[in-house]
């Protein structure tokens, strides 16, 4: 069932998913190369609790870690563990918060230090991808816009769009209908209303759209072994244009001030 949400609601989100945002800043704050997962990990999970908001993802149908971390090769889900991150990672961070009894769901990819260009390239076009679907997230329009946006920039840049995973609605649950797949036929399917909000979150591989799930059951990986990037929003649609209610802003200003991190994509 999809639920419209009041404008207290909304508002109740947009802490939510802006608590994440600051969550975000501080990983791009101090993230470098020989840091672990677990590092960021429990950086997140200390941050969190004292802004009196609880991990979305801890336990979460088994889940054992606080945030999620993807790197390179690994599209989501990706379990934080005691391996040093290197130069020319790519490293996705996805969190997940509840506050006021709603979620915040989004996610940042950053690239630790010097990088090949089509790797740079790659994090640069799924992030336009991003705002080439929230474009879409209006009301009074189909879902279907939104994943054919996402899919026509994607693949008209040589890359694959993962299937299998996709974005959702968002609110008192952290996965509510309706599904938000990265690709689609225009003008089909659901007709949005004004207030629904959804996490829109493009899944794009260097290589094949194709995936594997490791034998852990949660890391997701590439088939082809080429790295994969994630980016993600929060927004509520709204006539005319969406309302984003995470944001990105102080997460780019801190990956532009760590010198460990490179931003040659903007």
């Amino acid at each position: 069932m999809i639920i419209l949400k009041t404008e207290e609601e909304v508002e109740l989100i947009r802490i939510s998913a802006t608590l994440i945002s600051s969550t975000l800043t501080e990983i791009a704050k101090v993230l470098k190369s020989g840091m672990t997962t677990l590092e960021l990990d429990k950086l997140a999970a200390e941050y969190i609790a004292d802004h009196g908001a609880i991990p979305s993802f801890l336990n979460y149908e088994g889940y054992p870690h606080n945030i999620c971390t993807s790197v390179n090769d690994v599209v989501v889900h990706g379990m934080p563990n005691d391996k040093p991150l290197r130069d020319g990672d790519v490293i996705s961070v996805d969190i997940g918060v509840i506050k006021n009894e709603f979620h915040g769901d989004h996610a940042y990819t950053f690239i630790i230090g010097e990088t090949p260009k089509d790797i740079i390239d790659l994090v640069r076009i799924t992030k336009e991808c991003l705002y080439e679907g929230i474009n879409y997230a209006v009301s009074d329009s189909y879902l279907t816009n939104i994943s054919s946006a996402i899919q026509r920039h994607a693949e008209g840049n040589g890359y694959g769009v993962v299937r299998e995973y996709v974005g959702h609605g968002l609110g008192r649950s952290m996965h509510e209908a309706p599904q938000v797949p990265n690709y689609g036929r225009r003008n089909e399917g659901i007709f949005m209303k004004e207030n629904l909000v959804l996490a829109i979150e493009p899944m794009v591989n260097l290589g094949t759209k194709d995936i594997k799930v490791s034998k852990d059951g949660w890391t997701v990986r590439t088939a082809d072994g080429k790295p994969s990037v994630h980016f993600e929003h929060d927004v509520c649609t709204k006539p005319g244009q969406a309302l984003i209610l995470s944001n990105y802003t102080s997460i780019e200003i801190a990956e532009k001030s760590n010198h460990n991190l490179n931003s040659s994509y903007y």
